[in-house]
C-alpha cells in the first residue's frame, strides 16, 4: 500500500477547507488508515512541502492535496518531476475546477471515499503543461493556462478581499463575474502572434488566448468542452474582435460550452504552443499569476499519474470502437 500523506490548506475558501479537513480526518480514523498530514503557511508552501515529501526517499507515495486548484496546482509543481508519487484532490477551495474535469464528487467526504477505492487501481497518467516564462522560468499547469483578459481577472481575484467577503457567503464563484464586469469596459485587446505546432496565427484586437488540458476554469466554465486530459493534445481557444457586449454573452455561454459556436472564437489542437504580444500581457496557470507575455508552452505526455474517475482515453477509444462494430 502506498503511504498516504494530506497536503492541507487551512486559509482556502477563507478558511472553511479547515472545517472541511476535520470532516475528513473524522473519516479517515475511522478508516483506520495510516497517514501523515501537514498544513500550508503562506503562498507556496504546498509545493515545498510536496517536494520534501517525494524526494524524502523512492517509496511509492499518494499525495492527497486538500483545497483549492491553487492548492492542486502548487502540489503538482512540487511533484511533478519525481515517479513515486500519485496524486489525489478532495475540493476544498471556491473554484474546484479539477474534481469537475477529473469527475471527483464535489462533497469532500465523498470524494476522499472515491479516492481510497481508486488508490486500489493503477493511477490514470495523464499529460501537463510546461509553461516558460522568459529565459529559465518554468511552471507547470494541470488544468489551463491563459494570457489576456482571463488572466487579468484571475490575478484581480486572488489578490482582492472580495473573494473572501463572497466566500462568507458562499458565493465564491461570483467573484470571477464581478472583476469581468469590474474590467469589462477598461481592458484594452491586443493583437497576438500565436505559433501551434509551427503554423503561425495573428489575432487582433484579442481578449484572451487559454491552453486547456481539461474542460473547466474559472469556477466551472467550460472553456473547452472537448478536451481531454491523457490525448496528447492541448485545446486552444483565442477570443478575438469582439464587442464588450458580445463578450458579455460569450462568457455566459462558456458555462454550457456553447461559446464555441461564436465567429469570433477560435479553437485548435496543439502541443508546442508560443505567445508573443507587442505589449506584455499577464499570464496564469490554473488560475495564479505566473509572469507575462512572451511564453512557450510545451505538453509533457502521460507523466503524472492521478486518481480520477474519468476514464482512461484508451478505454473512451475501445468503447466507441465496440460501439461503431455493433452499429
Amino acid at each position: 500500500m502506498k503511504h498516504i500523506y494530506f497536503i492541507v490548506n487551512p486559509k482556502a475558501r477563507n478558511g472553511y477547507c479547515l472545517k472541511i479537513w476535520e470532516r475528513i480526518e473524522e473519516q479517515v480514523r475511522i478508516e483506520k488508515l495510516s497517514y501523515l498530514a501537514v498544513f500550508t503557511e503562506y503562498p507556496g508552501h504546498a509545493q515545498h512541502l510536496a517536494s520534501q515529501i517525494a524526494t524524502k526517499n523512492r517509496e511509492q507515495k499518494l499525495i492527497i492535496a486538500v483545497g483549492g486548484d491553487g492548492t492542486m496546482h502548487e502540489v503538482m509543481n512540487g511533484i511533478v518531476k519525481e515517479k513515486n508519487i500519485t496524486l489525489g484532490f478532495i475540493p476544498g477551495g471556491s473554484g474546484n475546477d479539477f474534481s469537475r474535469g477529473f469527475q471527483l464528487p464535489a462533497d469532500p467526504v465523498e470524494a476522499l471515499q472515491v479516492i481510497l477505492r481508486l488508490m486500489k487501481q493503477e493511477a490514470v497518467h495523464i499529460d501537463i503543461g510546461k509553461v516558460m516564462t522568459g529565459n529559465t522560468n518554468e511552471h507547470f499547469f494541470i488544468n489551463n493556462m491563459g494570457a489576456g483578459f482571463d488572466a487579468v481577472i484571475s490575478y484581480e481575484v486572488n489578490h482582492s478581499r472580495m473573494k473572501a467577503l463572497l466566500n462568507k457567503l458562499s458565493l465564491g464563484r461570483l467573484v470571477y463575474v464581478y472583476f469581468l464586469l469590474k474590467k469589462l469596459f477598461t481592458y484594452k485587446t491586443s493583437t497576438i502572434d500565436l505559433s501551434i505546432d509551427g503554423n503561425k496565427h495573428i489575432f487582433e484586437q484579442t481578449w484572451f488566448v487559454t491552453v486547456s488540458n481539461q474542460p473547466y476554469y474559472g469556477g466551472g466554465m467550460q472553456i473547452a468542452p472537448n478536451a481531454v486530459p491523457d490525448d496528447g493534445l492541448f485545446d486552444i481557444t483565442v477570443v478575438h474582435q469582439l464587442s464588450r457586449l458580445k463578450l458579455l454573452l460569450v462568457f455566459i455561454s462558456v458555462f454550457w460550452g456553447k461559446h464555441t459556436h461564436f465567429k469570433e472564437v477560435k479553437t485548435f489542437k496543439g502541443s508546442v504552443i508560443s505567445i508573443h504580444s507587442p505589449a506584455a500581457l499577464y499570464a496564469h496557470a490554473d488560475g495564479e499569476h505566473i509572469g507575462f507575455t512572451p511564453l512557450s508552452i510545451h505538453l509533457q505526455p502521460k507523466v503524472l499519474g492521478v486518481l480520477t474517475r474519468r476514464p482512461k482515453r484508451e478505454e473512451i477509444q475501445l468503447k466507441e470502437r465496440k460501439s461503431n462494430d455493433f452499429c
